[in-house]
């Protein structure tokens, strides 16, 4: 699936209520974007210094549609100016996403994040923790949920109709079979690419990118599908949890990522409940 392209830059369009939210006419605090951005920021300057000719570097589009001077204040006094573009969308989102190549679409409005993945577009909804923890400012961290994630949600709707048992079945009569791409496969395969030019200069251990699947998949048939799924797409996370029927929450409690991307409601809660920033990817099963 990583296949050689063109070196262009990582758009990331972000809602300007989760970066920063107006308190008041002249001052905004932090959403829970907000980490996650400034750790883009520290990617771009490992690639700067690796490949200081590369345009392949993260840029962020804030869409708001009116920016007020406190959000552009805000930037500067952050010192994101140089990673952020202030976009005023007001009409055609899809089109003004797809015209920028977006990579990913972060909102605090479910409708529209809907409205973009229904166009092929990596897209999710996040809500704010009540307390965000303290997360690496030097490495970014990213944790996929696999079903209707980093996966169809082909074996979802198996679940649904069927129950574990014949979910298990299912998986053991297609474990060699593999898995459809989800909406958020496209963003893993951009994050695995830059890692593996940061992986080329040896950057290993301290790479400044980090990846993660927390599934409800067990170590079993279910789980080996999914891992030969992203191998055969030349994807490889750096760490794999298969919880099976145990809660998400203290994996992510320990894992910190700036974003974890998961398709139901009840895993979004739990990661919410360990201050970890929770995207929802709106998912139904019967589709």
């Amino acid at each position: 699936m990583l296949q050689s392209k063109p070196e262009m830059t990582v758009n990331i369009a972000v809602a300007s209520g989760v970066l920063l939210k107006e308190e008041s006419s002249s001052s905004e605090r932090l959403g829970p974007a907000f980490p996650f951005v400034k750790a883009l920021k520290a990617v771009n300057a490992k690639l700067k210094e690796n490949y200081p000719e590369s345009e392949e570097l993260f840029k962020v589009m804030l869409l708001d549609e009116k920016p007020s001077d406190s959000l552009k204040n805000a930037i500067r006094t952050h010192e994101l100016e140089e990673l952020i573009t202030v976009l005023n969308v007001r009409e055609d989102l899809v089109g003004e996403l797809r015209r920028m190549n977006t990579a990913l679409y972060l909102s605090d409005s479910e409708v529209l994040v809907k409205k973009v993945l229904d166009q092929g577009i990596a897209a999710a909804f996040m809500p704010t923790p009540k307390e965000i923890k303290e997360v690496s400012e030097d490495q970014l961290r990213v944790a996929f949920d696999g079903d209707s994630v980093l996966f169809s949600n082909e074996s979802e709707r198996v679940f649904q109709d069927a129950g574990l048992t014949g979910y298990l079945q299912h998986e053991r009569n297609n474990v060699e079979k593999l898995m459809n791409p989800g909406p958020l496969c496209s963003f893993l395969e951009v994050l695995e690419k830059l890692k593996k030019k940061l992986h080329d200069k040896g950057l290993l251990k301290n790479c400044p990118i980090r990846t993660f699947l927390v599934t409800a998949r067990g170590a079993g048939c279910d789980g080996y599908r999914a891992l030969n799924s992203l191998h055969s797409w030349d994807l490889e996370v750096d760490e794999a949890f298969f919880l099976g029927s145990r809660p998400k929450g203290p994996i992510l409690d320990i894992i910190r990522p700036h974003l974890f991307f998961d398709d139901q409601p009840r895993h979004i809660q739990a990661a919410l409940e360990v201050g970890a920033v929770a995207c929802h990817v709106p998912n139904d099963p019967k589709c």
